[in-house]
């Protein structure tokens, strides 16, 4: 047999993979019909938060924030499967004025999806939206397949992304707070606690055996986050003894995010287009146009409706987030649904009491978009919002202009424009005023150089001997 006929045979085949999307219209005061998918109206509680676009329209004082329709909600579905290394073979969409309490979708559309699955021999049907555990129950009972909820999914993801020991444990205890509920009905003998002939006595059932087990495990899994949590802590602290900021990279995943953290420091995170690639956090430096030091911190990519396990699961990981001196949110300036992947973000930053941190809107991908579209994003009226950079991370545009805004904004270790006179005979701080401070000028007088220069606070104390 060749050797590439066995290693295609030595490869796991891919689950097949059936989605299924949930369409809910919605009839508005007015009495016009209107659609929303099942998550996409979590995005107006953030709406208000959102500074509008230059040309926006505006309705009620509020920015109009375009969101997620069925079909794209679907495609972010589709997407998530293949990055969970499933092989998507169909997908359905159902149109309903109201979910149905026991199956979602209603047992007429089941049938007809049960027969479509069978079809194409899919062995999990994915929903893009959220299962009770009784509904989810239901489905399994007609399709005869395994069914999985976007939490599910998306708790999967993560279980398959996560490299280090800190980032398993975070998923564990995520995956674990979500199984709990979902134990009851697993087979008949799970199906109740007991309470009738034959069912008292000294013995537990298997489903109050199977709930204290995970119940102790995750206590353990807990007890060993807060550890993480202290060493990070400690690591944290001792980084907080000297004065260098902390610079947080938060937005939605796929952003662009780690791809701008290779470019700032020249680190090899892995960059892939598939989502929540980074799971595990990486700090590195960023020497800015001042000379001043900063860390710079890669995050996990926030998404619509992030299940509230995982990010109380990886609040270790994300409170780099919360005690940065700065967060940069970075956006795909590519999307139509830029601002409400950005309203996401921001629910999620308000969970994790950080909406009132500093912040940068980085715009990324502007090499995707044409030519006069990018042209039109670096006139001057746009330039004069503070707030906001436009680059392209893959091609390194804009690049210094957004160093230049993070050295505005650091508030630690402020620079100032200070006069020296140095004795040449101090080779040593002369070095560390080159390699520290923007020299302006320099000239040589009576065996000490003059300079005009600008250097951080922590510079100028050790010089201030030599201040005119």
């Amino acid at each position: 047999m060749p050797l590439g006929e066995e290693l295609v045979r030595e490869q796991p085949e891919r689950e097949r993979a059936f989605l299924v999307g949930l369409d809910v219209r919605t009839r508005g005061r007015s009495g016009a019909k209107g659609t929303v998918t099942a998550q996409a109206s979590v995005a107006r509680d953030a709406a208000a938060m959102q500074p509008a676009k230059a040309g926006a329209p505006k309705s009620n004082g509020k920015p109009s924030i375009p969101e997620f329709d069925a079909d794209e909600s679907l495609a972010e579905l589709r997407t998530l499967a293949e990055s969970a290394g499933a092989n998507v073979v169909g997908e359905i969409l159902q149109r309903r004025d109201r979910p149905d309490p026991a199956t979602l979708i209603g047992a007429g559309k089941l049938d007809e999806i049960a027969g479509a699955a069978a079809s194409v021999n899919a062995d999990v049907l994915l929903f893009d939206h959220d299962l009770s555990p009784s509904q989810q129950r239901n489905i399994e009972k007609i399709v005869q397949r395994r069914v999985i909820d976007r939490t599910q999914l998306i708790l999967d993801i993560f279980a398959r992304h996560a490299k280090t020991r800190e980032g398993q444990l975070q998923v564990e205890l995520a995956q674990l707070q979500y199984m709990m509920p979902r134990l009851a009905g697993h087979g008949v003998e799970m199906s109740q606690l007991g309470g009738g002939i034959g069912t008292r006595g000294p013995g537990e059932t298997n489903l109050e055996t199977d709930r204290r087990k995970i119940a102790r495990r995750v206590r353990h899994v807990e007890e060993q986050i807060e550890n993480v949590r202290r060493i990070r802590a400690q690591q944290r602290q001792r980084r907080e003894s000297a004065p260098v900021a902390t610079v947080a990279l938060v937005g939605y995943t796929n952003a662009g995010k780690s791809t701008l953290f290779n470019a700032l420091t020249r680190a090899a995170v892995l960059e892939s287009p598939r989502m929540f690639a980074t799971l595990d956090p990486t700090i590195r430096g960023v020497e800015l146009p001042s000379k001043r030091k900063v860390l710079l911190s890669d995050t996990v990519g926030f998404i619509r409706s992030l299940p509230h396990t995982l990010v109380s699961a990886f609040r270790a990981t994300l409170e780099e987030v919360q005690r940065a001196s700065l967060i940069l949110h970075v956006s795909d300036a590519s999307s139509r649904l830029s601002a409400e992947q950005d309203a996401q973000v921001e629910i999620v930053l308000k969970e994790l009491e950080a909406e009132k941190k500093p912040r940068l809107r980085v715009m990324n991908k502007i090499d995707l978009l044409d030519d006069e579209v990018a042209l039109a994003l670096q006139t001057d009226a746009l330039r004069e919002d503070a707030k906001t950079v436009y680059v392209s991370a893959v091609e390194g545009t804009g690049l210094d202009k957004l160093l230049d805004r993070i050295d505005a904004m650091i508030e630690e270790d402020r620079v100032s424009r200070v006069h020296l006179r140095v004795p040449q005979k101090e080779g040593k701080m002369l070095a560390m005023l080159e390699a520290r401070a923007r020299i302006y000028s320099r000239e040589y007088k009576d065996g000490a150089v003059e300079l005009d220069a600008e250097a951080p606070a922590s510079v100028v104390r050790r010089v201030r001997e030599w201040v005119i």
